[in-house]
């Protein structure tokens, strides 16, 4: 018997912080991190960066409920870069999505691109000029569908 689910998203309370550190740990077990690189007190880390940058990056975050229960969540914020910013805003005011989590029961029904349109979305009402995500493998599909192109970005393991 098929049922339709009504799959809403919304901005999250801050009420939900735990819950979305959660996702973001979560996150990092599916892609294969093990538990033992993951510092014990990711739960604290993960709130105290959120409260900064609540404050500093315009940080917000989203959930998706499907039938009045959180399934998954993304965050968002201005993206400080890793060096000194000398361009203008109007030039480069990077925007950054991060921690894009859904359930594994509610994965491929379009959630995560939902969740992160609603991100874009936000990113855009600042002033964005750019967003900027690191993807896992199962998602470059989700953001190549909504435009996300493959950047110059590279890296070195050094491990």
């Amino acid at each position: 018997m098929l049922t339709e689910k009504h799959i809403t998203i919304r901005e999250a309370i801050p009420q939900e912080g735990s819950l979305i550190a959660e996702h973001f740990y979560q996150m990092w077990r599916d892609i294969g991190i093990p538990d033992e690189a993951i510092d014990p007190n990711w739960l604290d880390i993960t709130l105290q960066f959120t409260e900064r940058a609540h404050k500093d990056l315009f940080y917000k975050a989203f959930v998706a409920e499907v039938n009045n229960a959180v399934v998954g969540s993304a965050s968002c914020q201005l993206f400080t870069g890793l060096y000194p910013d000398v361009l203008k805003a109007q030039y480069r005011k990077f925007g950054y999505i991060w921690g894009v989590y859904v359930e594994p029961s509610h994965r491929r029904q379009g959630i995560a691109k939902h969740l992160t349109n609603s991100a874009i979305a936000h990113l855009k009402a600042i002033g964005c000029t750019r967003v900027v995500l690191n993807a896992s493998p199962s998602g470059k599909p989700v953001y190549s569908s909504l435009g996300f192109s493959q950047s110059n970005a590279m890296h070195l393991d050094l491990m």
